[in-house]
C-alpha cells in the first residue's frame, strides 16, 4: 500500500487513558505511507495435532458415560506415549440432540444425542506426529484434526524478518521520495502484525479405519514455516 499526503500533522500516538495526553508530530513535507511484509521460513519443531472421541446413545446421560470411558481410553494411551501432561489440553466437550428428517412425514424425527470430548496435543518431536495419530486411532479416537507445525521460539525469525521489512521499507520510501524531487525522508510512525504461516495437511474426521489403512503408518511431512512481520510505516519526505 502507498500512499501519499500534503503536509499535515502525522503520527499521532495515545498514551493511557490516565495521562490522557496525545503526542503529534509535525509534518511540514508530503507524507508517504507504505506497508511492507517480509517471511522468514523455518524448520517445525513442533507440531499440534486434535484427537476425540464421539458416541452416539438414546439419552444424554448415556452418550456422555459412554464418551467417557472412550475417551478414558485415548487419554490413557497418550499418557502411554509419553506425552507430558502440560502438552495436552482439552478442546471442547459437547452433547447435541440428533435429528432425522422423515421424508414421508416431513418433519424432524428425534433418534438420541451425540457426546464428542475433544483433546489437542502439542509434540515435540515433530516426527511423531503420524505414529501418534495412528495410536490414538487405535486407542478409540474417532475425530482427529491437524496437524498443525509451528516453530516453539521464533523470535529469531521475528528478529529477522522485521529487519528485512524495516529496511525494504526505508529503501522503498527513499526511492519514492528522490522521485518526488526530495533528497531524503523523516520517520513518523511504526505499526507492526506479526504472523506465522505453516502448511495445514489436510486429515479427515474419520469414524474407523480398516486393517489395510492400519497396517502402513499415516505419513506426515512438516515442510517448512514462515514467520511473517509486517510493518506499515510514515515517513515525511524531506529536502
Amino acid at each position: 500500500m502507498i500512499r501519499y499526503a500534503l503536509p499535515l500533522l502525522a503520527a499521532t500516538a495515545f498514551v493511557s487513558p490516565a495521562m490522557a495526553a496525545e503526542v503529534q508530530i509535525a509534518a511540514k513535507g508530503p507524507v508517504i505511507e507504505l506497508g511492507v511484509s517480509e517471511t522468514v521460513k523455518g524448520r517445525p519443531d513442533i507440531v499440534t495435532v486434535g484427537a476425540g472421541v464421539s458416541t452416539d446413545a438414546p439419552t444424554a446421560v448415556a452418550a456422555m458415560q459412554q464418551n467417557a470411558k472412550a475417551m478414558d481410553s485415548v487419554i490413557a494411551r497418550i499418557r502411554a506415549l509419553g506425552i507430558a501432561k502440560d502438552d495436552v489440553q482439552t478442546a471442547g466437550i459437547n452433547l447435541n440432540a440428533q435429528y432425522d428428517y422423515d421424508q414421508r412425514q416431513q418433519k424432524q424425527v428425534f433418534r438420541g444425542y451425540r457426546a464428542s470430548n475433544t483433546v489437542n496435543i502439542t509434540l515435540r518431536d515433530v516426527n511423531k506426529a503420524g505414529p501418534v495419530l495412528d495410536a490414538l486411532v487405535a486407542a478409540g479416537a474417532t475425530d482427529l484434526n491437524g496437524p498443525n507445525f509451528a516453530i516453539d521460539n521464533d523470535k529469531p525469525a521475528k528478529d529477522q524478518a522485521r529487519k528485512a521489512a524495516m529496511e525494504t521499507a526505508r529503501a522503498q520510501a527513499l526511492d519514492y521520495a528522490r522521485m518526488a524531487g526530495y533528497s531524503d525522508i523523516r520517520l513518523l510512525e511504526i505499526n507492526e502484525t506479526v504472523g506465522q504461516s505453516r502448511p495445514m495437511p489436510m486429515l479427515a474426521k474419520t469414524a474407523a479405519f480398516d486393517a489395510q489403512a492400519a497396517a502402513a503408518p499415516t505419513p506426515v511431512e512438516p515442510g517448512l514455516v514462515g514467520t511473517s512481520v509486517m510493518v506499515t510505516v510514515k515517513y515525511e519526505m524531506v529536502r
